[in-house]
């Protein structure tokens, strides 16, 4: 009878040690991996810089009897004077901004400046220093498909919530319903409404974009999100600021690409640059003596306005395309004095043009 016991305790202490050593050797149930550590830490220590933005704006009835609306969106703290960083299309036609830090606590907010040609806008609230955390700052210049991703904003008013995704594409382009943007980081983690102008991380916990667009056709995500580069934002953050918006150069032409194919149907003398279709009167461009089109042409599926100059070089630079024509008038100022290479007709020539600033 005791050796039966005997081998019964034997055999319980051999279970529970197996028992013990499995478990050990697994690790608690509850650990968490690498990445998802490496998630939670930067949301704890990048939370308290996004903030809610209420926009308090007057629509009218039937009778043109003010109705109060309120719509939301998101931001991240750049600096101890309250300035925050958003979406245009947030603060757009606000009566009142509210903005809600990460401490429940409200504050009045008043719009410092916009910029509607990358959807950006700086507001600012009169807080104590010491309730600001800044967010920061990253780079966005060698970004790559595949990067990972974190967003955080207030989706449907829900307050800071965080998605995570990768980067998906780099895209020189875009068009909303609102507006047209050049150089947009394209991601796939879900970006909803209410989320505009918050913080596009990556896994350093910096801010490399704003969240600003998505592409829906049901109002959702659907897992195509826009941002707006960081880079974007830091080359224009100091002008808004000062200036309440960004000046832009202009030249005042419109213009359509030339490629080899129309070159070859028109018997031009290049085969590459840029046809000016129209141009502004009284403009840079009209004041220089550039001269637009006068003749409309069916080639293929396509329409041009033909007969006006071609531009081929900026300041000695070449291109091909329109979009490098574009780049390069970009980087200028207005007010800076250009030389552009154009043909008209089989003759070639150069025109100075000074910039001019975009009209608002």
């Amino acid at each position: 009878m005791q050796c039966a016991t005997f081998r019964k305790r034997r055999v319980f202490i051999f279970f529970s040690g197996l028992i013990i050593l499995l478990l050990f050797i697994s690790g608690p149930v509850t650990a968490l991996t690498p990445d998802e550590e490496n998630t939670i830490r930067i949301y704890e220590a990048v939370n308290a810089s996004v903030v809610n933005i209420t926009n308090i704006a007057l629509t009218y009835d039937f009778f043109l009897n003010p109705i109060p609306s309120q719509a939301s969106g998101s931001g991240s703290i750049i600096s101890k004077q309250g300035h925050i960083l958003t979406n245009t299309h947030v603060v757009k036609d606000a009566k009142r901004l509210v903005v809600t830090l990460s401490d429940g606590s409200k504050w009045s907010a008043k719009l410092v400046g916009a910029d509607p040609v990358t959807d950006l806008a700086i507001i600012q609230i009169k807080a104590p220093p010491g309730r600001l955390t800044i967010i920061p700052m990253g780079t966005s210049d060698k970004l790559r498909p595949g990067q990972k991703v974190l967003a955080i904003g207030n989706p449907f008013g829900l307050e800071r919530t965080l998605t995570t995704g990768i980067i998906s594409a780099i895209r020189k382009h875009i068009k909303t319903d609102e507006s047209e943007m050049e150089e947009v980081i394209q991601i796939d983690a879900a970006i909803n409404p209410g989320n505009s102008g918050g913080p596009l991380i990556d896994s350093n916990g910096k801010m490399i974009g704003i969240n600003t667009a998505i592409f829906t056709p049901s109002g959702g995500s659907v897992g195509i999100g826009f941002a707006v580069p960081i880079n974007t934002a830091l080359n224009i953050l100091n002008e808004l600021i000062e200036k309440g918006y960004v000046a832009y150069p202009w030249l005042g032409v419109e213009t359509q690409a030339l490629v080899p194919e129309v070159a070859k149907a028109l018997k031009l003398p290049v085969s590459h640059g840029v046809m000016v279709a129209r141009i502004s009167r009284g403009g840079p461009a009209h004041r220089a003596g550039i001269r637009g089109g006068n003749q409309r042409v069916e080639i293929g599926n396509a329409i041009f306005i033909i007969g006006g100059d071609i531009i081929v070089a900026l300041d000695g630079i070449s291109f091909k395309t329109g979009e490098e024509f574009h780049e390069i008038l970009k980087s200028k100022k207005p007010g800076d004095r250009i030389i552009l290479t154009i043909w008209r007709g089989q003759t070639k020539r150069e025109l100075s043009v000074r910039l001019g600033e975009r009209p608002r």
